[in-house]
């Protein structure tokens, strides 16, 4: 039987919603062992004189404790 955690890490990037998913499932591989998925609670972005200046996630990301 596998027992599986959920973790919360928010990251951020000025390219893209997309470019802060996988710097954030980058990081979070670096720390956690066996990261099995990860799915977006959330996306915002921060905004100056009118236009996006940065794009931040926060991502629960799954992994599955070792025996």
């Amino acid at each position: 039987m596998s027992i599986a955690r959920v973790t919360e890490i928010s990251t951020t990037s000025t390219k893209s919603f997309e470019d802060a998913i996988e710097k954030g499932i980058d990081r979070a591989s670096k720390s956690l062992r066996n990261v099995q998925s990860a799915w977006i609670k959330e996306q915002k972005v921060n905004v100056s004189d009118g236009a996006i200046t940065e794009y931040r996630v926060h991502l629960l990301v799954t992994f599955v404790l070792d025996d």
